[in-house]
């Protein structure tokens, strides 16, 4: 018996790592597949990725939703049938390009992200009502299901609006709690479900309508728990004259809705705050790589701009150096930084900087020369004045 369990056990462990190097040698060969419309790929990647496209599809799914809600309406729908139908084939067609652009650019790792299978996912349900027509016919009796199935088109601006996708992901982060918190809800259900059931459904004086059984008892706490016409089932049972109808009615209603509906209400409010605390550093973080990807840019401009500047200077001899950067000047722009790597290491450029950095230095002395002659004048002037005023006044007592 120990044979045998040693020979499943090895046979297991070849069968795995046989599938091991079967999916190592597969990526291999789709890593070292190199595409040969490189060129075309990226202008599509670009296209899709564009604020233009984003701002079409958003604008499609807008329109699309609104045609729906005119095609609701039977004498709308009669008197615009051509409309619908070409407004149809126009939808369908830019949904049909969309997924075949966005494969196209990334036929692999398309397959990954969860929001491209819920548009295919779109894609499939808008085509079953053509598939029920050209196999069962017009008339068959579940074509109105695939035709209001075809609300979910909507979902489609998911795919488009991170907001949206901030708060299903905040939703999905609570999943684990508020089944937990459901779960909680659900047993105390039960215990006032069978409790309400022997209180209230005894066959003597019973509400057969509301606790006649189990179920009955469910939906019943269920109006409880949402407080949805609490009074007049609290009415029924005074009718009968049941002397623990209201302490049943207030323990249930306080625990149910003001307990346990506020938690599934406090949970949903904390994981959406993380949520959105978390989408607000992603933004900030996508928009500091894009100002450095643009300075990058930039910096990488102006260092060849100044690496011709000095091979410039290198091979003319009748320019200065003060020419050439003024030239240099020339090819900034308005918001580009200055870049210093290169000048650093110019013995002209250190020139200049000295003589400028002197200059400064003798423009300060010569302010500070100037104030302290101000500051001296000021002395005087407030010396002077106790000695006018005793003139004043001796002259004044003479006077007398």
């Amino acid at each position: 018996m120990s044979q045998h369990f040693y020979h499943q056990n090895h046979t297991r462990v070849i069968s795995s790592s046989l599938l091991e190097n079967v999916s190592l040698l597969f990526y291999e060969t789709l890593w070292k597949f190199q595409r040969k419309d490189t060129q075309c790929q990226a202008f599509v990647k670009r296209v899709i990725m564009s604020r233009l496209f984003k701002i079409i599809m958003i604008s499609t799914v807008s329109t699309n939703a609104f045609f729906m809600v005119l095609w609701t309406d039977y004498k709308t729908r009669y008197n615009l049938f051509r409309l619908f139908e070409v407004s149809e084939l126009i939808f369908v067609s830019i949904y049909s390009s969309e997924f075949c652009m966005k494969l196209y650019v990334d036929p692999i790792n398309y397959w990954k992200d969860g929001y491209n299978l819920l548009d295919v996912i779109i894609i499939i349900i808008i085509f079953i009502p053509y598939s029920l027509r050209k196999i069962k016919g017009k008339h068959y009796p579940y074509l109105n299901i695939a035709d209001g199935v075809q609300s979910l088109r909507i979902l489609k601006l998911i795919t488009y609006s991170r907001g949206i996708r901030t708060l299903i992901t905040a939703v999905g982060q609570t999943a684990y709690t508020v089944a937990s918190v459901l779960i909680l809800l659900f047993v105390l259900m039960y215990i006032f479900a069978v409790l309400g059931f022997c209180l209230f459904g005894v066959p003597e004086r019973a509400d057969l309508n509301n606790w006649g059984n189990l179920a009955l008892a469910f939906f019943t706490l269920f109006s409880l728990a949402t407080v949805d016409g609490w009074t007049d089932l609290q009415q029924q049972l005074d009718a009968r004259n049941f002397i623990l109808s209201r302490s049943f009615t207030i323990i249930f209603i306080l625990l149910a809705s003001f307990v346990f509906l506020s938690m599934f209400v406090g949970v949903m409010i904390i994981h959406t705050e993380d949520s959105v605390k978390k989408f607000e550093r992603e933004l900030m973080l996508e928009r500091h790589m894009t100002l450095m990807e643009e300075k990058h840019v930039i910096l990488k401009r102006q260092q060849e701009e100044v690496s011709k500047l000095m091979q410039t200077q290198k091979n003319v001899d009748h320019k200065s150096f003060t020419e050439l950067v003024e030239k240099f000047k020339k090819t900034l722009r308005h918001t580009d930084p200055m870049v210093l790597d290169d000048f650093g290491t110019s013995l002209p450029f250190i020139d200049v900087y000295l003589s400028t950095v002197d200059n400064q230095d003798a423009t300060i002395y010569k302010l500070q020369e100037l104030y302290y002659e101000i500051v001296h004048v000021l002395s005087l002037m407030l010396e002077d004045l106790p000695q006018k005023k005793q003139s004043q006044s001796l002259e004044k007592v003479e006077e007398k």
